[in-house]
Order: C-alpha cells, then structure tokens, then sequence
C-alpha cells in the first residue's frame, strides 16, 4: 500500500454535518448518497472558496460501542474563517500522528477499497494502532470517475505499546 507518516498540528474544518449507521455497513451505502447530493449542490463551489483546495470527508465521533458516527463533507479553513461561519458545521480536527495512504481510480469504489486494506491488512502488519481520533478523506478537484483520480485516506495512528510476554 502507498503510504506516508506525517505529523500535522489541530486545523479547523467547516462543512457540512451528518449522522450516519455502520450497522450492517449502511455507511458504505448512506455516504456516496450524501456525495451525490452534495455535489448536486451549491456547496461544492462555496467550500472550494473558503477552503485550501481539497474537500474532506470526515469520520468524527464514532466509538466502538456505538452504531453511528458523525460525517462531515468538509474543507480546511483558516481560524478566522471558522470564527465567521454562520452556515456549515465548524469543528476541530486535533493534532495527531496520521498515516496517510494514497487511492487512485473512480469513486467511490477506490477509496472504499483503500479503506477496507487498511483495517485488513495494514494495521495487522505493522507496529501501529488507530489513535481514536477522526479518520479523513482527502479530495482533490479533478474527475473522480477517472482512472487516474487521486484522493487519500489519513489514520490517525500510535505506535502499539509493548506487550511482555
């Protein structure tokens, strides 16, 4: 899998706010649903204007004991931005430790795949645990429907601790 570390410090996003179920994994079919209606809208061109350049989809608040979590469709934007925002949801993505894992190819089958690989495949095989925090979506302007298309998935990660055996 293609992938970096990266540290990056707490950033602001604004954007638009949902609950979703990963019962029976509605998740995998409520999101595209939200993207198609989001991209039908106004929104796509407002974010891209308040923000740096990207569209994030943001999984926030999900705890293993619960069946939803909020998602946002979001972009970055500057603190003096945020302090003004009078019609999207402004959160707070804390500083973290993030593995960040490139996808290439249509939407939203490449990103769900990336996805999966991570969890499946990636955390088994390395020395690193998730960090609890948000996990985020990066998507660039370009065809997403393209085979070269290229977006990202960040995992806020932690070295997993020694185990004494």
């Amino acid at each position: 899998m293609d992938y970096r570390i990266e540290e990056k410090a707490a950033f602001q996003i604004a954007g638009l706010s949902y609950e979703v179920s990963c019962k029976d994994g509605q998740n995998f079919i409520v999101i595209p649903k939200l993207w198609e209606a989001f991209n039908q809208s106004e929104a796509p061109a407002e974010l891209y204007a308040k923000g740096d350049g990207a569209i994030i989809g943001v999984c926030l608040d999900g705890q293993p004991d619960k069946e939803t979590f909020t998602y946002m469709i979001a972009t970055s934007v500057a603190a003096n931005v945020a302090d003004k925002e009078e019609k999207y949801t402004v959160r707070t993505v804390p500083a973290a430790t993030w593995a960040i894992f490139t996808s290439t190819g249509p939407l939203p089958d490449s990103i769900q795949n990336v996805s999966r690989r991570i969890f499946q495949e990636w955390f088994p095989s390395t020395g690193y645990e998730h960090a609890g925090g948000p996990e985020l979506e990066i998507y660039y302007e370009g065809d997403t429907c393209a085979e070269d298309y290229r977006s990202e998935v960040w995992i806020p990660i932690l070295k997993k601790a020694a185990t004494g055996v």
